[in-house]
């Protein structure tokens, strides 16, 4: 997360985080180089982006990985996660909602998939599992194995998991990406559920509303990378619905 890019601002985000007991930011180290691929280096990110002043922060694999088994998947067995995983019994998902260039959107089940894999279980999650190359595996393995790997987390923690997904900035590029492009559609809101899967499909149901105006740009990125995909095979595998009902709080 370059300065540059949108990640989540500890403005917007640090009431939420200090309203919670004890609370720790964990993230994992990236598997394709950069700033954040080095623990030390990525601790000292989290600290020049504000996170330290707000959290603890931890880097559940500075100490390597700890093994999740899928259960019910059609690509995997296995899943790789930053070893302190284990030291957290519950766990807030605090997602920027988005774009992305290899799986189309980012939210709630690319925080939990990639976002919690080790940087050696991105890698198992990208090639779909062949230990091939991040870059030019098979697409619809690693859209299904998104899905797979969200559905171990969800299985260890017992359901003891909720998840917010921020809809602002809404870019067709990844946080990862230090110079995204800007947005062309306006901020929605925030969106929060236990269920991964429709919190997922209630974000891109609002943005595909926008299709005909200022998402078409989004709209156009999600479905050049099949990035629906990972919300059927989740939904197709038991990791959440995709029917959901909308309840606007601020009625």
């Amino acid at each position: 997360m370059k300065p540059g890019s949108n990640y989540l601002r500890t403005d917007l985000i640090g009431a939420l985080v200090g309203s919670l007991p004890e609370p720790t930011i964990v993230e994992c180290n990236t598997a394709y180089g950069g700033s954040r691929s080095e623990t030390a280096m990525h601790y000292q990110v989290a600290k020049d982006h504000g996170f330290t002043d707000i959290a603890d922060v931890v880097i559940l694999d500075e100490n390597g990985s700890m093994t999740l088994p899928v259960n019910g998947g059609t690509v995997l067995t296995e899943n790789y996660v930053g070893e302190h995983f284990a030291d957290y019994d519950s766990y807030l998902v605090l997602s920027h909602f988005k774009g992305h260039a290899m799986a189309g959107f980012g939210g709630a089940i690319k925080n939990i998939s990639i976002g919690i894999a080790s940087a050696q279980g991105k890698s198992h999650i990208h090639s779909g599992g062949t230990g091939g190359s991040m870059w030019s595996g098979d697409q619809t393995a690693f859209l299904e194995s998104m899905a797979e790997v969200g559905k171990s987390v969800v299985d260890a923690l017992d359901g003891k998991i909720v998840y917010i997904n921020v809809m602002n900035r809404l870019s067709v590029d990844c946080d990862c990406d230090g110079n995204p492009a800007e947005p062309d559609m306006h901020d929605i809101g925030i969106l929060a559920s236990t269920d991964p899967v429709a919190l997922d499909q209630a974000c891109i149901d609002l943005i595909y509303a926008q299709k005909d105006g200022d998402g078409v740009s989004l709209v156009n990125r999600i479905e050049s990378r099949n990035g629906l995909h990972t919300l059927e095979h989740a939904e197709a595998i038991g990791l959440g619905s995709r029917s959901y009902t909308l309840v606007d709080l601020t009625a």
